[in-house]
């Protein structure tokens, strides 16, 4: 690490590790909170992030059943999560999988089973984290809980899962050295101290406001790196879940990665400002105006999946089909990948009754038949995994 780059930082500063040849820098952060002007340019992105994150607030409480929207809107924040992190699986991979289903006919091939399962892992993480909030709060020991479903039966499975490093780790190019490193987090020997007055500010209130509290909170974590391997998904799930902490948000609806996912480079390159010269008021900015693009899209996807809901419950109602099929279609909206033998446990059904209620929705063209086995087989309702793996234009 190049300590010229950062001797004018107001984010922290270095620490030299070791003697002689092994001796290396180490970046410490300040504790929170910055000092931090709030000029008319940042207060004007917090007034836009504010409006937009109370819109979606607003028609999250208004969802008559928010499971059916929170449920897939947790598996693609989990896909873009892993993607910053270079996994290859998209969400109708991570469908596929759930519903135990191998590579399908006139489906792109799936990536490896490796990086579908740090997805769903991801999954796991989040949604446990959520219900975990009933009974802990926001803590050093959640965090430690999280990390260890994150990296269960995976690659990083070995770096220690649930637990702080013990050890030095470094960000840069793959195979360089300490020293080549283009940014290394405090040594382990201060890492506990750091994370007890991390965890600390994260339950202070009297600072700044609470999104921008969060941009703060968000940057510190990564600074400090607390474990060795998966700090990018701990920090991003640590956003989800203090927005619901903090009840910014009646339903777990509004997700960062697919904006850090768009503008990659610029979030590390902001993350990387801070602690080199202190940029704070750049990396916040940037934050907010992620906080209100990622509420207008969600926003945008949630009234198209309504939409579609609405269109397709109207067209079976206008057949006169039966209240069995509505159900089906509800499902359809938790999950996009369905068979008979699920049609049939769902329905708590025959399964050539089951047969039937689905060859309804393909004659309704809501499903589609995706593999040509007369038996096992997999349908999709194509139009909603459309809505949910659009993306907003950089």
């Amino acid at each position: 690490m190049n300590p010229e780059l950062f001797k004018d930082s107001t984010a922290g500063g270095l620490v030299k590790v070791g003697r002689g040849k092994t001796a290396y820098w180490a970046f410490v952060p300040n504790p929170l909170p910055p000092r931090l002007s709030l000029d008319l340019p940042l207060l004007q992105t917090l007034s836009k992030a504010d409006r937009a994150l109370g819109e979606l607030a607003g028609i999250g409480r208004t969802i008559a059943n928010p499971h059916l929207l929170i449920r897939p809107f947790i598996r693609k924040e989990a896909v873009l999560s892993s993607r910053i992190e270079g996994t290859q699986a998209d969400i109708a991979d991570l469908y596929a999988y759930e519903a135990g289903q191998p590579a399908l006919p006139g489906m792109a091939p799936r990536p490896p089973e490796s990086d579908v399962r740090e997805v769903l892992n991801y999954v796991h993480a989040l949604e446990y984290g959520l219900e975990r909030l009933h009974t802990l709060p926001v803590s050093l020991r959640l965090f430690r809980e999280l990390h260890a479903l994150l990296m269960k039966g995976v690659r990083g499975e070995k770096m220690t899962p649930g637990e702080f490093r013990r050890s030095q780790n470094w960000i840069g190019r793959p195979g360089c050295t300490l020293n080549e490193a283009d940014y290394v987090p405090p040594p382990p020997d201060q890492l506990l101290d750091i994370l007890s007055r991390f965890e600390a500010y994260i339950h202070h209130e009297h600072d700044y406001p609470p999104l921008i509290r969060l941009a703060l909170i968000h940057y510190q974590f990564e600074a400090i790196h607390p474990f060795l391997d998966g700090n990018g998904r701990i920090g991003r799930l640590l956003i989800s879940l203090l927005l619901a902490d903090w009840e910014l948000l009646s339903q777990p609806l509004l997700y960062l990665s697919a904006y850090f996912n768009r503008h990659r480079n610029a979030y590390y390159d902001l993350l990387m400002a801070v602690s080199q010269r202190g940029a704070w008021k750049e990396w916040v900015q940037f934050f907010l105006s992620g906080i209100a693009e990622q509420a207008r899209e969600t926003i945008d996807k949630i009234r198209k999946l309504q939409d579609l809901q609405a269109a397709w419950y109207d067209r079976l109602s206008q057949a006169r089909k039966s209240a069995l099929l509505l159900r089906l279609v509800e499902q359809l909206f938790i999950t996009p990948f369905i068979t008979i033998s699920q049609a049939q446990r769902i329905l708590d059904i025959t399964y050539p009754a089951a047969q039937r209620n689905i060859e309804k929705l393909v004659q309704a063209g809501i499903l589609e038949q995706v593999d040509k086995s007369s038996y096992g087989k997999t349908f999709i309702a194509r139009a909603i995994l459309s809505v949910l793996e659009e993306d907003a234009i950089a």
